[in-house]
């Protein structure tokens, strides 16, 4: 499977003051698999995204304009097909994280 089709929205979580209460497994004994943690597999898009985040940040990019920069440089556009912005960037991440 290559991803968590019950997985439900992501809620701040409410700390719990009894320990060991609400776990179903041992902690540490249990693998975390990537998978589990996506509510759908990656679209293309995502995943070109993806790649084309690891040559920027190889590349040296550690602030926004430069990611932005970076992503214009190597001629990557938004979903919509323009030139990204910081700002265009920044709802993109958020929308990809939600």
């Amino acid at each position: 499977m290559d991803f968590n089709p019950y997985l439900k929205p992501w809620q701040a979580s409410q700390p719990n003051n009894v320990a060991g209460k609400g776990q179903i497994e041992v902690p540490g004994q249990v693998p975390n698999i990537v998978w589990q943690n996506r509510a759908a597999v990656p679209s293309d898009y995502e995943n070109a995204l993806g790649d084309a985040l690891e040559k920027v940040f190889a590349g040296g990019a550690d602030t926004l304009e430069q990611v932005v920069a970076g992503l214009n440089a190597l001629a990557f556009r938004t979903a919509a097909g323009e030139p990204w912005t910081a700002q265009t960037f920044t709802a993109e991440m958020a929308r990809l994280g939600a």
